[in-house]
């Protein structure tokens, strides 16, 4: 790298984001630098009614009367390519764009393009680097300022901020407080590259795991898994896909959502995804080794209600199976 500024230095910085993630790291590049242009995704259809809704970083930058670019495609888009080349940018920063950036991309700002990843880099390459940290039952996490690469989160890195999980940390809760810490460390790295101190370190590719994007199917329940681990699934897909078992009624099934999940007695016996135990706590479910409390559930056209209640509407006693 061969940036050299004084300290306190405004930088000419694009910012690459899409969802509320990029957000705070946005607002600090607004801050602390020239912020020239923002892009984010396009609109897209969602909703009951599929109306067109709007990224949120794509809606900060046309509130704060930012530039803003949303192409379809980055790849051979030459009019995108030389919009960014007269920008004369020295830095260019993504986070949670959702795109790959091709190499003629990465190549236009002077001191490439770095990037706000919420994991602890080489672990947790991918798309939800939060939420499989979280089903893995991590104790640690972090953000890694890394410098991009044509390759998927295997540039150098650059910066690293440390954290704990909590106990009981959703996905949804855990990425909000990382989106925060991600800004804090993007401001320290550009700090550092403006005084031309910003270190840099190859990741130890045999160490990397993948965090591919969730589905729904991540969401189903694993009653064999033990107490523990049903928990941190549960966490780790939350608020979306959600928690969910499916039960045997009538001729068919039935699938139900988990909205509030708890581990319960480490030491309870039963077969795996049978109930234990029915009181005001909600229903006690058996697991390959200790039990989990499922505290607020929904069947399918129903609201949301307390998993005792549930339990009797459905006519559930000790010993039925929850699937």
């Amino acid at each position: 790298m061969t940036l050299r500024h004084e300290a306190g230095r405004r930088l000419r910085v694009a910012a690459f984001g899409s969802p509320e993630f990029a957000l705070p790291s946005i607002e600090r590049l607004a801050m602390e630098h020239d912020l020239v242009l923002v892009v984010s995704q396009s609109d897209k259809p969602a909703g009951r009614g599929m109306a067109p809704r709007t990224p949120p970083a794509a809606a900060w930058a046309r509130d704060h009367g930012v530039a803003l670019a949303q192409p379809e495609r980055l790849r051979s888009n030459d009019t995108f390519l030389e919009q960014l080349r007269a920008l004369d940018l020295e830095v260019a920063v993504t986070a949670a764009y959702g795109k790959l950036l091709p190499p003629t991309l990465l190549s236009i700002p002077r001191e490439g393009v770095l990037n706000v990843h919420a994991s602890l880099l080489p672990r947790y390459r991918g798309a939800a680097p939060v939420q499989r940290a979280l089903i893995d039952g991590a104790a640690e996490t972090g953000v890694t300022i890394m410098q991009t690469e044509a390759g998927l989160d295997t540039g150098p890195v650059r910066h690293v901020r440390r954290t704990a999980i909590g106990p009981d940390e959703t996905a949804g809760a855990l990425l909000g407080r990382l989106a925060e810490l991600g800004a804090v460390a993007l401001s320290e790295a550009l700090a550092l590259l403006a005084r031309g101190e910003l270190p840099s370190e190859p990741q130890d590719h045999a160490a990397a795991t993948i965090a591919p994007r969730l589905t729904r199917a991540d969401g189903r329940i694993r009653w064999t898994d033990d107490a523990d681990a049903v928990s941190a699934r549960h966490r780790g897909v939350t608020p979306w896909p959600g928690s969910w078992f499916e039960r045997r009624r009538g001729d068919g099934n039935e699938v139900v959502k988990v909205h509030e999940l708890e581990r319960g007695a480490p030491d309870a016996h039963g077969a795996a995804g049978s109930i234990v135990a029915i009181d005001d706590a909600g229903v006690h479910v058996a697991t390959g080794r200790g039990t989990v409390v499922l505290r607020v559930l929904q069947s399918p056209g129903r609201p949301r209600q307390d998993a005792a209640a549930w339990a009797r509407g459905a006519r559930l006693a000790v010993g039925d199976s929850c699937g």
